[in-house]
């Protein structure tokens, strides 16, 4: 049976506050980030989850390792104040987001360079009509 879990990190990364959500399946690490603007609240947070998570757009998933153990709840909670305190995103989740940055990236290039000839075709088409609209002595 797939375990999938998720990750939502806030922090403040200047001038906006930022959201990372980090998504586990299979052992693959997947990430996207989202750009809040002004510090959410939590119930802002949870409102934008419920809303938008589906359209959520994440990178490649990169391979990670996935630690399955009982937790004690003590050390769960020295953990959360460490991340709170450490306050960042891991370098999975960096390169997760820089392929899907690279990606994005190769995406606009290519519809540009399309457009780029669609507008070179569509000049070209103007000036043969033109040139035949002269021939014609109209």
């Amino acid at each position: 049976m797939d375990k999938v879990s998720g990750k939502l990190t806030v922090f403040f990364e200047e001038p906006f506050w930022v959201g990372v959500f980090e998504r586990i399946s299979d052992g693959k690490l997947s990430v996207c980030k989202v750009t809040f603007g002004a510090e959410p609240k939590d119930y802002e947070v949870y409102d934008f989850v419920l809303k938008n998570y589906y359209r959520l757009r994440f990178s490649p998933a990169v391979e990670t390792d996935v630690k399955e153990a009982g937790r004690n709840p003590k050390r769960v909670q020295r953990e959360v104040q460490k991340q709170v305190q450490n306050m960042g995103i891991g370098t999975k989740s960096k390169q997760a987001l820089k392929l899907q940055q690279e990606q994005l990236k190769i995406e606009r290039k290519i519809v540009n360079r399309e457009q780029r000839e669609a507008e070179k075709q569509r000049q070209f088409e103007l000036k043969q009509q033109k040139k035949k609209e002269k021939h014609k002595g109209r």
